[in-house]
């Protein structure tokens, strides 16, 4: 089944700023990268929020290779914020950037945050790309800091994404569904469960946004033009989220002269 398109990246008159952004989870592109690369180019994103970039031997030569075959640039992130990483389109002026790791159980994976303050068009959004604890109460506190980060960054518009390890009836997704927009409840498109991508029987990873931001539709581009199911189960463990979302220009911009 072919799906009705998301808009398309745009610039509103009033200086509002339509975007497309991808979160993905790639297992460090252990499987077939050429397969992951179509997939994101698929999906025309202005903004990508990975988990599991490449972290070790070479980590950065890795992550240029799926910049520059993906038609993107480098933004934040992989092995300094122990995997979560952003990508964007040239249509992002970035602001700052900033890697996160947080604190650590012994025995655990160590964790991160990869985040930026980006400006497209007539607008300034707030980034942070997450990779939660598989464990639950690691995972809550993971929660927490994320909307703590957010806070922090002073911006009035924002974006999480991630694999949360977690679904809509979890004590984590409930958190950050409580005081962000989750973009595939608001607006449904597409399929639902991301995980795992040869039998997809969950819906861990997700897209939020806080409230200012208008939801367009978000979900898993399964059926997009240009997406495969063979590349879908190649290129990864996960399924991709793709949402469409339209940000308010800064007021500054917004008012007449």
């Amino acid at each position: 089944m072919v799906l009705t398109p998301l808009p398309d990246s745009r610039t509103e008159p009033d200086g509002s700023a339509v975007i497309r952004v991808l979160s993905y989870n790639i297992r460090s592109m252990r499987d077939d990268r050429e397969a992951l690369a179509r997939v994101i180019r698929a999906c025309a994103p202005d903004l990508v929020f990975i988990q599991e970039a490449p972290r070790f031997f070479r980590w950065r030569k890795r992550a240029a290779w799926l910049a520059a075959h993906t038609d993107l640039v480098l933004l934040s992130g992989g092995a300094t914020a122990a995997g979560p990483l952003l990508l964007c389109s040239l249509r992002a002026a970035v602001e700052r950037t900033e890697d996160l790791l947080l604190p650590r159980t012994p025995g655990l994976h160590r964790r991160g945050f990869a985040t930026a303050v980006v400006r497209i068009a007539g607008t300034r959004i707030g980034l942070l790309s997450c990779h939660l604890s598989l464990r639950h109460d690691e995972r809550l506190a993971q929660a927490d800091l994320l909307l703590d980060r957010l806070d922090a960054m002073q911006v009035e518009h924002a974006i999480a994404a991630g694999d949360l390890n977690d679904g809509p009836e979890g004590k984590a997704f409930r958190l950050l569904a409580g005081r962000l927009q989750d973009c595939r409840s608001v607006r449904p498109w597409g399929a639902d469960q991301t995980f795992p991508a040869h039998d997809p029987r969950l819906r861990i990873d997700a897209i939020f946004a806080t409230a200012g931001i208008e939801v367009l539709g978000c979900g898993v581009p399964s059926g997009l033009p240009g997406i495969t199911e063979p590349d879908l189960r190649a290129a990864t463990d996960h399924l991709p989220v793709l949402a469409a979302l339209r940000v308010p220009a800064l007021a500054s911009l917004a008012e007449p002269a």
